[in-house]
Order: structure tokens, then C-alpha cells, then sequence
């Protein structure tokens, strides 16, 4: 069977579809993966074909309009939710001439699309094939397809589709205890989370617990710039005060500029499935990948999100027991030490991380969803 993956403008969205877009192909499947331009060493880093789609980056979809004019961001939080999802509906509408053009040449039986890759829905109506849509992580909220809806409002018209079409399953990567009350329409097929991340030569340091707490600091694959240096460095020193050994993960460029703001701290692209073995916290921006990489590891979480739709799926981890969440207007260094300090001395947090951590494990494997792929085509 000839499955093409089609993944959105992060490393995270690459990351997430790895386990099931391996497993097809080791199980002999034909597999291809779709991405914009800037994601495809991610996918050829995790060892993946792939075929770039557009040149165009996620931070301009978000930006610009089609017609490359400037847009603000929505203070409120509901309207900056459909506005991402218009964003995404951009890279959806950049991306298809490409991946008419590849199925052309290559046509998929089988279309598989990150959770808000609204391209794939589209491309699949056009060959008459299935479509799946997988999750990345703890799920999105339903305001994302209403702006992506509007913003292709043209493309769903020529279509002949009156809305975005339902898949035909949804793979989930979500534990069941940590789904969101009101879900989107599709039949749900659970997948155990597997971590997937770009490898690097690991130290022996990242295999043995330090003699005091091990704190992770990171915010993300995608941290750049002077800001997100600064950012990581204010989070940083605010940890640096707690009794414990700090690690910063980012990419490299970051780690390097950090490590001249910090000296002595350890810093770089490391492996977060790795390291988060030897950690007893992790701090972060609550980013879903990060999230729930700490959940499969069993280790507290101190959320700090920064995006309106992180918020959310935060709250659920908050809720089980195994994060505490400081959202905006709370993110104070003082607030952000003493939240650290608890979750590092009480045997809750870690407790319910733990039992997370084996729901994700008792999931099916990446290979008994290949399994459920090739029936949709039966």
C-alpha cells in the first residue's frame, strides 16, 4: 500500500507522525511524507523519504495573508484560536498545487494528516482515497478548524463540500484519561505515544541520576532569536536557584548563545526521551510533544504556556496530578521557583506521572496500527 504522511510546519508535527509513518514502512509499505520546505531535514533526520511541498515557513502563514499583507495577532484568546487555524489553513492552501502534482506521479491509496494538516482532508476527497487524521498530542481545540473552515471557504466550495470532511479513523495519541471532554467527529483509534526527536552522540551524563534533583529547562524545537535567548535565559536563572542540577534543552545556535548568558549550565540539542529518564522536572512552555514526552518518561511538569491553545491541554495534566500550571500573569520568577520546589519535594506529582506514563505504555504499538491502516483499504 502507498501511504503518503503529510505533516505541518514544525518539528513537532514531524516527530509526531514518525512512529506510524516507520512502522508502514517497515512493515513494507510504500511510504512517502509531505512537508514544507524548512521541516524536510526533520523527516530525512529520522529517516523518512520526502518531498517538500512549499517553500513557504508557518511563521508566515501565520503572518501574512495570502496576498502577503501583514496581520496582527488577536489579543483574545477564543480569536487567537481561529486565527491559527486560518494560519493553518494557508499552509494547507500553499502546500496543495505540490501535492496534486505528486499524487500525479505517485498516487497514494492512503492519506494521513496531522491534526490540523488540512490539505490531506482535501487531496484525499480529490483521489477518492481514506484519510486519516492523527493527533500530535493532547489534542487541539475545535476553534482551529473553524478559522482553517473560513480561510478555505473557496477550496471547500470547488470541492463540492459544504465543510472539512470527517476522516475515515482518527489515530490518537492521546492517553484516554487526558482526552478533552468533546471530541471532533471520526471513529478514534488509540496509539501509544512513541518519542521520536534528531539524534545526537550522547554523553554518560545523560544516563546517570545526579546526586541532587535534575531540573530540564526547555522551550521547544522551534526557539530562535535574541527573544527566545532571553526567554530561556530569564527561565533559566530562576531555576538555577533551586537545589538541583540544571540542563537546558533548544537548539543548538540557542544552547551555545544561552551558555555564554549562563555559565556552567549544561545546554544543547538533546534527546528529551533520553535525558528525561534521569529528570526529576521538567519546565516548559507547554509545548504537546514536550508534554507528552514527559508523561511517557513519568516526570512533573511546570507549564508555563505561551500560546492561548496550550492552555487547555495543560489544565487536563494539572488536573491528573502531574504538572502545575502558571499561565500568563502568573509567570513570575518568585512563582516559578516556589511551584518548582513543590513539585520536586512531594511524591504526588511524580506518582500520577508515573500512572500516565504506564496508560501510554498500555496503548496499541505504532505496528498494530499499521494493521488497522491497511483495513481501511480492504
Amino acid at each position: 500500500m502507498k501511504i503518503l504522511f503529510v505533516t505541518g510546519g514544525s518539528p513537532a508535527t514531524v516527530f509526531a507522525l514518525a512512529p506510524l509513518a516507520s512502522a508502514a514502512s517497515l512493515a513494507g509499505h510504500d511510504v512517502l511524507v509531505a512537508s514544507p520546505e524548512d521541516m524536510a531535514p526533520y523527516v530525512t533526520g529520522i529517516g523518512l523519504p520526502v518531498l517538500p511541498v512549499t517553500n513557504g515557513t508557518m511563521h508566515r502563514f501565520m503572518l501574512e495573508d495570502r496576498a502577503g499583507a501583514s496581520l496582527s495577532i488577536p489579543a483574545d484568546p477564543q480569536e487567537r484560536i481561529h486565527f491559527n487555524g486560518e494560519g493553518f489553513g494557508r499552509l494547507a492552501a500553499a502546500t496543495l498545487p505540490r501535492l496534486r502534482s505528486l499524487a500525479a506521479d505517485w498516487a497514494p491509496d492512503l492519506v494521513v494528516g496531522g491534526s490540523l494538516c488540512y490539505a490531506a482532508p482535501l487531496l484525499a476527497h480529490e483521489l477518492g482515497v481514506p484519510w486519516v487524521r492523527h493527533t500530535w498530542d493532547l489534542g487541539e481545540p475545535p476553534g482551529m478548524d473553524n478559522g482553517a473552515a473560513t480561510e478555505l471557504a473557496t477550496e471547500l466550495e470547488a470541492a463540492g463540500l459544504d465543510g472539512l470532511p470527517v476522516p475515515a479513523l482518527w489515530v490518537d495519541i492521546c492517553p484516554p484519561g487526558l482526552r478533552a471532554a468533546h471530541l471532533a467527529p471520526g471513529p478514534r483509534h488509540s496509539m501509544r505515544f512513541v518519542p521520536a526527536n534528531l539524534r545526537r552522540p550522547l554523553e554518560p551524563w545523560m544516563l546517570r541520576r545526579a546526586g541532587r534533583p535534575r531540573v530540564c529547562v526547555t522551550a521547544g524545537s522551534r526557539v530562535s532569536g535574541a527573544d527566545g535567548v532571553a526567554e530561556l535565559v530569564e527561565l533559566a536563572r530562576t531555576v538555577e536557584g533551586l537545589d538541583g542540577e540544571l540542563v537546558v534543552a533548544a537548539p543548538q545556535d540557542v544552547a551555545d548563545a544561552l551558555a555564554v548568558e549562563v555559565p556552567g549550565v549544561r545546554a544543547g540539542w538533546f534527546a528529551l526521551d533520553t535525558l528525561l529518564a534521569t529528570c526529576d522536572l521538567i519546565v516548559h512552555h507547554g509545548g504537546g510533544q514536550t508534554a507528552m514526552t514527559a508523561l511517557h518518561a513519568g516526570v512533573p511538569q511546570l507549564l508555563v504556556p505561551t500560546i492561548p491553545k496550550m492552555l487547555e491541554p495543560c489544565r487536563r495534566i494539572e488536573e491528573r496530578g502531574a504538572a502545575v500550571v502558571l499561565a500568563e500573569g502568573e509567570q513570575s520568577g518568585a512563582r516559578i521557583a516556589r511551584a518548582a520546589t513543590e513539585l520536586l519535594t512531594g511524591p504526588g506529582p511524580r506518582e500520577r506521572a508515573a500512572e500516565i506514563g504506564a496508560e501510554i505504555a498500555a496503548q496499541p504499538s505504532p505496528h498494530r496500527v499499521v494493521s488497522v491502516l491497511q483495513s481501511l483499504r480492504a
